[in-house]
């Protein structure tokens, strides 16, 4: 992967709308050899030996700076102080937690990004461009200092559509980024919504995908989870509306109109491979805004990728690969909202070819990542 290699002092030397971005050289390690940009004995051995490449894809890092109210971890959902004080040990971390992790389970790369809320929660949108560039400039900086163990899922501020295309071009032809990651809605704008077509023709021409990924930030009221906080966010809430962000890009025409689009979904889905045979039929009784080229099925091998991130079972992976397809179904973690050794024990233990599990492990992740 090709990254440009930004400054220490332009990361430091930048501001955004929620405070000073913690400088790089806290997430790198100061004092290293690695900090320093220079590949360590450790990259450039590490995945050559005896155990299968493992690239994780929805591996998420924290930049203070850019933590906008309603991170997940600071919400309604009732995650226990333990947990969450784990999570935000880790979350800024680059070397001295991660890295030791990824070691200590033959983790050969993560492809990091931001952890929700990102940037879509930001109500301005000059700020959330701004915090976008600085955002993708910092994970460029990680990369360049670590070329074979990070990869990184650039930041869309949607917030100013054009202004989110000229930054997915950069984020791609300078910064050598693998694709973006967006946090669910922005501002509640969804996707399918008109103004984003651009931002969609954009990344067709950049052959880059988006990772469609949870957000805290609730899109409105919904009764079934009043008084039943346990349901917000992983346990039920964040699947089912972001399966159906899914479902608007779908119905919405998206992939019809950008055919060689590409869309990421983690946790084996969002409950879309299991629904799918439903939504074919179903389609068939109900009269569409947009008049559909293909069946709901058919645009989720076409275009839709998943990833294995917090599912791991066997019957679930092997229901997903039938459905979606081999070459669609790629490895994740979720670091460090899922342990590492587990995630990594269920791709090893999976009944699985050895071909298969090398496309899941790494092979399909590089391939649509151009990692």
């Amino acid at each position: 992967m090709s990254t440009r290699p930004w400054s220490r002092r332009q990361v430091l030397n930048t501001a955004t709308g929620g405070g000073a971005l913690l400088g790089a050289s806290a997430l790198l390690g100061t004092g290293t050899a690695e900090a320093h940009g220079r590949t360590t004995e450790r990259d450039r051995h590490h995945g050559h030996g005896r155990r299968e490449k493992i690239i994780a894809i929805e591996e998420a890092v924290i930049l203070p700076g850019l933590i906008t109210q309603g991170t997940a971890l600071n919400g309604a959902i009732p995650f226990k102080p333990e947990v969450t004080a784990d999570w935000f040990k880790r979350l800024p971390d680059i070397t001295e937690y991660r890295l030791a992790d990824m070691d200590a389970n033959g983790v050969t790369m993560q492809v990091l990004s931001l952890t929700p809320p990102g940037v879509q929660m930001q109500p301005d949108a000059a700020i959330a461009v701004r915090d976008a560039k600085v955002a993708n400039d910092a994970l460029a900086e990680i990369i360049a200092a670590h070329p074979t163990r990070f990869g990184g899922l650039a930041a869309l501020p949607l917030q100013d559509p054009k202004a989110a295309v000229r930054e997915a071009e950069r984020a791609i032809r300078e910064l050598g980024m693998g694709g973006f990651l967006v946090n669910g809605h922005t501002n509640g704008q969804y996707l399918d919504e008109p103004q984003f077509r651009q931002v969609w023709a954009a990344l067709e021409d950049l052959g880059a995908a988006i990772y469609l990924h949870p957000t805290p930030a609730p899109a409105g009221d919904w009764d079934i989870l009043k008084n039943r906080p346990e349901l917000v966010g992983p346990l039920y809430s964040w699947a089912a509306e972001t399966g159906g962000h899914a479902l608007r890009v779908i119905v919405g025409g998206v992939f019809d109109d950008f055919p060689k689009a590409k869309l990421i979904l983690g946790h084996m889905g969002e409950f879309l491979p299991f629904h799918a045979s439903r939504l074919d039929v179903q389609i068939q009784n109900i009269n569409t805004k947009v008049p559909l080229k293909r069946k709901p099925s058919e645009y989720l091998r076409r275009n839709i990728a998943i990833t294995t991130s917090g599912v791991m079972d066997d019957t679930m992976l092997h229901a997903a690969i039938t459905v979606m397809g081999i070459d669609n179904v790629i490895f994740a973690i979720d670091y460090p909202f899922e342990k590492t050794a587990q995630a990594v024990g269920f791709l090893r233990g999976a009944k699985l070819s050895s071909a298969q599990r090398a496309k899941i492990a790494h092979g399909n992740a590089e391939r649509l990542l151009h990692l």
